[in-house]
C-alpha cells in the first residue's frame, strides 16, 4: 500500500483506493460497533475521518487506547463519506498504535489562550491555528527565494558572528567563551577582538553587491533590546537585498513589489489556512490582503507625514515632533486612517538614521525609506547607501564611530564605488501582516524575548 499525505486525499476528485496514512489523533468518538477517529498529519488544516470497525484485528490494543494526541498508522480504503462536511473517509483494515498519549494531554478540544500555547511551544504546531501559521511561514520563506531568484539575485550567507554594529545602537549580544559556568577571561581573544551576534547582514551584503550586482540575504538576526511589545523579539529573521547601480526610487519600487508579490502568493497558495485565520483571528484579513495586492502604494516624505500627523487632530500617546522617529501609532494612523493603504515614507532627518545612509543635497535628510502596512506599521526599512568616500568618512566622525573598525566597508568606496541601495524586511512582521496574528511571539516557532528562552 502506498503512503500518502492527508492533504492529497482531501483534495482528490476520485478515490485513491487502498493506502496507508500516519498522523495524530485529534478526536475520537466511540459508537457501539465502530470508532471514528479524526486524523491529522500536519499537511493541511483538514482532518481525515478514520472508521475502525470494532471487529478489526487488534482493535482493543490499538484503537481503544488511541486518545487525543496519540499517533497511529492506518491502512485501509478511501471511500465516499456518508457524513456531512467531508468528501472522503478511510475505512480501516489495520490500525497500529505508534505512540500513546495520556488523558491529561494538554491540547484537548477546547479553547486555549495564546499565553498558554506559548508555554507548550513544542506542542502548539499540532493546533489548528499554529499549524496554519507555520505552514504559511514555510510558504512565505519559499516565496521570498522565488521572488529574488526569478529576478536574478544571488543568495549570500552573511555571518551570524560579527565585529560590526550595523545600526550603531549598541543593542547587541556579546559572544563569549566559557569555562564551565564561568566566562573565560580575555574572551575577546578567541577572535582577536570583541564579537557579537549580528543585528543585520547588510554591511557584509554590500561587499557582494559591489561584485555580483544584485544579492539578498535571508537569515536570523539578534537584538538585545529590552522591549516587551508585541512587535519585538530578541531573535528574528530578516530578508536584506542589496542592489548595485540603484537609487532610492529603485529601492522603494523593489520593496513595494516584493510585498505585493508575497501577499499574492499567500492568497494563491495558502487559501485554506488564510481562510481559517480570517474566520478565527482577523475577520477582515483576506479583504485587506486583496486590497494590498490590488492597490498602488502611497508615498509621502517624512516632512509631509509629520505635517499630516500634526494636522490630524489625533491625541497620540507619543507626541508628533519633527526630528523624532515615527511611532507605531503614527505609522498606523497614516496607513489605516489617512491613506487607507500601505504607505512608503522617505527622506528622513539624518540625525535619526545610521551612518551608511546617503546624504541628500539639502544636507538635512538622508535617502531613507520605511514601508508601512495597516495593522503593523513599519515592515520594511531601507535606504540608498552613501557611496561617496569623503561623505561616508564624515558620517562616521559625526556619529562618533571609529573609521578603522569599518576599513573594509570604506574600501568599497575606494575601489570602484557605485550608487547602491537596499532594505531589510522583517520576516515575522510580514507574517503578522499576512496571518493577522497580533503578537510576534505567535509567528515564531520558539520565540526569544527578554526573560524568556525556553526550549
Amino acid at each position: 500500500m502506498s503512503r500518502i499525505r492527508i492533504v492529497e486525499i482531501l483534495r482528490r476528485e476520485t478515490s485513491p483506493g487502498c493506502l496507508t496514512v500516519r498522523g495524530w489523533v485529534r478526536t475520537k468518538r466511540d459508537a457501539k460497533a465502530f470508532s471514528f477517529l479524526e486524523l491529522n498529519d500536519g499537511s493541511c488544516l483538514g482532518n481525515l475521518q478514520v472508521v475502525a470497525d470494532a471487529t478489526l484485528p487488534g482493535y482493543e490494543e490499538a484503537v481503544v487506547p488511541a486518545r487525543t494526541g496519540a499517533s497511529i498508522e492506518v491502512e485501509g480504503e478511501v471511500v465516499a463519506s456518508q457524513g456531512q462536511g467531508q468528501r472522503w473517509e478511510l475505512r480501516a483494515s489495520r490500525v497500529t498504535l505508534v505512540g500513546t498519549a495520556p488523558e491529561d494531554y494538554p491540547l484537548q478540544k477546547k479553547g486555549h489562550t495564546m499565553e498558554f500555547m506559548r508555554s507548550i511551544a513544542h506542542l502548539r504546531p499540532r493546533s489548528n491555528l499554529f499549524g496554519a501559521v507555520f505552514r504559511i511561514r514555510s510558504r512565505m520563506a519559499y516565496a521570498i527565494h522565488q521572488f529574488f531568484q526569478e529576478r536574478g539575485f544571488v543568495y549570500v550567507h552573511t555571518p551570524i558572528i560579527t565585529a560590526s554594529d550595523c545600526e550603531g545602537a549598541g543593542e547587541m549580544f556579546r559572544v563569549v567563551t566559557m569555562e564551565g559556568e564561568k566566562i573565560r577571561s580575555g574572551t575577546e581573544e578567541f577572535f582577536g577582538k570583541p564579537t557579537y551576534l549580528t543585528v543585520s547582514g547588510q554591511l557584509e551584503g554590500e561587499t557582494f553587491a559591489c561584485a555580483l550586482s544584485n544579492i539578498y540575504t535571508f537569515g536570523p538576526t539578534f537584538r538585545a533590546e529590552n522591549s516587551h511589545t508585541s512587535r519585538h523579539a530578541a531573535e528574528f529573521w530578516m530578508i536584506e537585498p542589496e542592489i548595485a547601480f540603484c537609487d532610492l526610487e529603485g529601492d522603494m519600487a523593489l520593496a513595494e513589489g516584493m510585498v505585493k508579490y508575497l501577499v499574492n502568493d499567500a492568497l494563491l497558495n495558502c487559501a485554506e489556512d488564510l481562510d481559517f485565520c480570517n474566520r478565527h483571528v482577523d475577520k477582515g484579513l483576506i479583504e485587506r490582503l486583496e486590497f494590498v495586492r490590488d492597490r498602488v502604494f502611497e508615498r509621502v516624505s517624512y516632512t509631509d507625514a509629520v505635517n499630516l500627523l500634526l494636522a490630524s487632530g489625533q491625541n497620540f500617546e507619543y507626541p508628533v515632533e519633527y526630528g523624532q522617529p515615527l511611532q507605531s501609532e503614527h505609522e498606523r494612523f497614516l496607513t489605516e486612517h489617512h491613506f487607507r493603504c500601505p504607505t512608503t515614507v522617505y527622506n528622513y532627518p539624518k540625525e535619526i538614521k545610521p551612518f551608511y545612509m546617503r546624504r541628500n543635497d539639502d544636507g538635512k535628510t538622508v535617502a531613507a525609506m520605511d514601508l508601512l502596512v495597516p495593522g503593523i506599521g513599519e515592515i520594511v526599512g531601507g535606504s540608498q547607501r552613501e557611496e561617496r568616500l569623503e561623505v561616508l568618512l564624515a558620517n562616521l566622525r559625526e556619529q562618533g564611530l571609529e573609521a578603522s573598525a569599518y576599513d573594509w566597508y570604506v574600501d568599497l568606496r575606494r575601489y570602484g564605488t557605485v550608487p547602491h541601495a537596499g532594505f531589510g524586511l522583517g520576516f515575522e512582521r510580514l507574517l503578522m501582516f499576512i496571518t493577522g496574528v497580533a503578537n510576534i511571539r505567535d509567528v515564531i516557532p520558539f520565540p526569544r524575548t527578554p526573560g524568556s528562552a525556553e526550549f
